[in-house]
Protein backbone atom coordinates (compact mmCIF):
# COMPACT_ATOMS: atom_id res chain seq x y z
CA UNK A 1 0.00 0.00 0.00
CA UNK A 2 1.21 3.36 -0.67
CA UNK A 3 3.66 5.25 2.08
CA UNK A 4 3.19 8.26 0.81
CA UNK A 5 2.26 10.67 4.07
CA UNK A 6 0.15 12.97 1.22
CA UNK A 7 -1.82 9.57 0.65
CA UNK A 8 -2.59 8.61 4.24
CA UNK A 9 -5.86 10.18 5.69
CA UNK A 10 -4.95 12.20 8.92
CA UNK A 11 -6.53 14.53 11.44
CA UNK A 12 -6.77 18.10 10.90
CA UNK A 13 -4.77 19.09 13.36
CA UNK A 14 -1.85 16.35 11.69
CA UNK A 15 -2.65 18.36 8.25
CA UNK A 16 -2.53 22.05 9.56
CA UNK A 17 1.01 21.10 11.21
CA UNK A 18 2.38 18.92 9.02
CA UNK A 19 1.69 21.73 6.14
CA UNK A 20 2.29 25.04 7.68
CA UNK A 21 6.21 23.07 8.90
CA UNK A 22 6.79 22.62 5.42
CA UNK A 23 5.16 26.10 4.08
CA UNK A 24 6.00 28.28 6.94
CA UNK A 25 3.66 30.64 6.49
CA UNK A 26 -0.54 31.13 4.70
CA UNK A 27 -1.04 32.23 1.43
CA UNK A 28 -4.27 32.19 -0.28
CA UNK A 29 -3.40 28.55 -1.60
CA UNK A 30 -2.54 27.02 1.83
CA UNK A 31 -6.27 28.28 3.20
CA UNK A 32 -7.95 26.80 0.48
CA UNK A 33 -6.16 23.66 0.69
CA UNK A 34 -7.22 23.43 4.46
CA UNK A 35 -10.50 24.59 3.77
CA UNK A 36 -11.14 21.59 1.26
CA UNK A 37 -9.48 19.17 3.63
CA UNK A 38 -11.84 20.18 6.56
CA UNK A 39 -14.55 20.16 3.79
CA UNK A 40 -13.80 16.28 3.07
CA UNK A 41 -13.34 15.41 6.79
CA UNK A 42 -16.75 16.43 7.38
CA UNK A 43 -18.53 14.53 4.55
CA UNK A 44 -21.03 12.13 5.42
CA UNK A 45 -19.52 8.16 4.92
CA UNK A 46 -21.31 6.58 2.02
CA UNK A 47 -20.13 2.69 0.30
CA UNK A 48 -19.57 4.84 -3.12
CA UNK A 49 -16.67 6.67 -1.40
CA UNK A 50 -14.69 3.05 -0.80
CA UNK A 51 -16.57 1.34 -4.05
CA UNK A 52 -18.17 1.98 -7.50
CA UNK A 53 -21.54 2.09 -6.87
CA UNK A 54 -24.76 3.07 -9.62
CA UNK A 55 -26.62 5.97 -9.40
CA UNK A 56 -28.81 4.09 -6.64
CA UNK A 57 -26.10 2.82 -4.81
CA UNK A 58 -25.78 -0.42 -5.56
CA UNK A 59 -22.42 -2.16 -6.15
CA UNK A 60 -21.46 -2.93 -9.56
CA UNK A 61 -19.44 -6.00 -10.36
CA UNK A 62 -16.33 -5.37 -12.23
CA UNK A 63 -16.43 -5.52 -15.78
CA UNK A 64 -14.21 -8.85 -17.34
CA UNK A 65 -10.82 -7.92 -17.92
CA UNK A 66 -11.58 -4.40 -16.88
CA UNK A 67 -8.01 -4.13 -15.75
CA UNK A 68 -6.35 -4.69 -18.89
CA UNK A 69 -9.15 -2.48 -20.90
CA UNK A 70 -8.44 0.60 -17.76
CA UNK A 71 -4.32 0.20 -18.60
CA UNK A 72 -5.22 1.10 -22.68
CA UNK A 73 -3.87 4.68 -22.79
CA UNK A 74 -6.76 5.98 -24.51
CA UNK A 75 -9.26 4.38 -21.99
CA UNK A 76 -7.82 6.90 -19.11
CA UNK A 77 -9.26 10.05 -20.63
CA UNK A 78 -12.48 10.87 -19.00
CA UNK A 79 -14.96 11.15 -22.28
CA UNK A 80 -18.91 11.74 -22.87
CA UNK A 81 -19.07 10.03 -26.55
CA UNK A 82 -22.52 8.11 -26.47
CA UNK A 83 -22.18 4.79 -28.04
CA UNK A 84 -24.26 2.07 -28.41
CA UNK A 85 -22.36 -0.66 -27.61
CA UNK A 86 -23.32 -2.32 -24.50
CA UNK A 87 -20.03 -3.89 -23.64
CA UNK A 88 -17.87 -0.75 -23.94
CA UNK A 89 -21.06 1.30 -21.82
CA UNK A 90 -20.37 -1.19 -18.81
CA UNK A 91 -16.67 -0.70 -18.62
CA UNK A 92 -17.10 3.47 -18.87
CA UNK A 93 -20.04 3.05 -16.31
CA UNK A 94 -17.60 1.30 -13.94
CA UNK A 95 -14.76 3.78 -14.38
CA UNK A 96 -17.35 6.49 -13.77
CA UNK A 97 -18.25 5.10 -10.52
CA UNK A 98 -14.59 4.18 -9.76
CA UNK A 99 -13.83 7.76 -9.91
CA UNK A 100 -16.32 9.15 -7.63
CA UNK A 101 -14.49 7.03 -5.19
CA UNK A 102 -12.42 8.39 -2.29
CA UNK A 103 -10.36 5.88 -0.90
CA UNK A 104 -8.28 3.44 -2.37
CA UNK A 105 -7.47 -0.79 -1.32
CA UNK A 106 -11.29 -1.61 -0.31
CA UNK A 107 -12.71 -4.65 -1.48
CA UNK A 108 -16.18 -6.48 -0.60
CA UNK A 109 -16.44 -8.58 2.62
CA UNK A 110 -19.76 -9.35 2.78
CA UNK A 111 -22.92 -8.60 0.55
CA UNK A 112 -26.03 -9.39 2.53
CA UNK A 113 -29.75 -8.79 2.11
CA UNK A 114 -29.60 -5.40 4.83
CA UNK A 115 -25.94 -4.85 4.77
CA UNK A 116 -22.38 -4.80 2.91
CA UNK A 117 -19.35 -4.62 4.70
CA UNK A 118 -16.19 -3.95 3.22
CA UNK A 119 -12.46 -4.30 4.40
CA UNK A 120 -9.39 -2.17 3.27
CA UNK A 121 -6.90 -4.97 1.57
CA UNK A 122 -4.27 -4.08 3.08
CA UNK A 123 -5.42 -4.63 6.47
CA UNK A 124 -8.43 -6.47 7.28
CA UNK A 125 -8.90 -5.40 10.87
CA UNK A 126 -10.15 -1.99 9.30
CA UNK A 127 -13.54 -3.16 8.63
CA UNK A 128 -16.69 -1.16 7.33
CA UNK A 129 -20.33 -1.39 7.54
CA UNK A 130 -23.13 0.00 5.68
CA UNK A 131 -26.62 -0.55 5.64
CA UNK A 132 -28.23 -1.07 2.33
CA UNK A 133 -31.43 0.99 2.71
CA UNK A 134 -29.59 4.39 2.60
CA UNK A 135 -25.52 2.89 2.35
CA UNK A 136 -24.31 4.71 5.01
CA UNK A 137 -21.94 3.75 7.38
CA UNK A 138 -23.59 2.02 10.55
CA UNK A 139 -20.48 2.92 12.56
CA UNK A 140 -18.37 6.28 11.41
CA UNK A 141 -20.67 9.23 10.50
CA UNK A 142 -17.92 11.00 8.36
CA UNK A 143 -14.55 10.98 6.94
CA UNK A 144 -13.08 12.15 10.02
CA UNK A 145 -13.92 9.64 12.46
CA UNK A 146 -11.50 7.17 9.93
CA UNK A 147 -8.65 9.29 11.27
CA UNK A 148 -8.68 6.90 14.37
CA UNK A 149 -7.40 3.71 12.02
CA UNK A 150 -3.37 3.70 11.34
CA UNK A 151 -3.91 3.20 7.79
CA UNK A 152 -6.62 4.51 5.44
CA UNK A 153 -5.56 5.71 2.00
CA UNK A 154 -6.95 8.73 0.09
CA UNK A 155 -6.59 7.89 -3.72
CA UNK A 156 -5.79 10.49 -6.52
CA UNK A 157 -9.64 11.97 -6.86
CA UNK A 158 -9.71 12.96 -3.44
CA UNK A 159 -6.12 14.31 -3.60
CA UNK A 160 -7.53 16.30 -6.11
CA UNK A 161 -10.86 17.27 -4.55
CA UNK A 162 -8.33 18.72 -1.56
CA UNK A 163 -6.06 20.18 -3.82
CA UNK A 164 -2.70 18.04 -3.45
CA UNK A 165 -2.89 16.67 -7.04
CA UNK A 166 -3.56 18.29 -10.30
Amino acid sequence: MPTNASHKLIPMTDFVIEYYSNEGYADLQTLSLMNNYANLLKKHLTLGMFIPVDSMGNILKEPKNYSSWKSLPHNHKRTDKITENEYLEEYKSYQKAENKCLFTGFKIAYNGYSVVRIVASYDESIELSFTKNDFMSQTFKDVESLTHFDEIYLNSVALKKIGLNK
